[in-house]
């Protein structure tokens, strides 16, 4: 398992991922380059912009890092 992933040419840590958006992005800008495009936002305010398989791929790989989202009897109540 490795700690990057790649998002449109980069390799990006995955520690560094602050939330990955569900929806394209849309600001109705005639002068937009990133209409369609998924925003995959890191630490310090930086974006990346994904195409709908890369953010499913930095989904699974988020999940994967993290240990998954297990089953809800594995978890701890307390």
């Amino acid at each position: 398992m490795s700690i990057l992933c790649i998002v449109d040419d980069k390799h990006v840590p995955l520690y560094r991922i602050m939330w990955v958006s569900a929806l394209p992005h849309y600001c109705g800008s005639p002068e937009c380059q990133h209409e369609g495009d998924y925003e995959v936002r890191l630490e310090q305010g930086e974006v990346v912009w994904a195409t709908q398989q890369e953010r499913d791929r930095v989904i699974e790989a988020l999940e994967a890092w993290q240990g998954g989202l297990g089953s809800p009897e594995d978890e701890d109540p307390w």
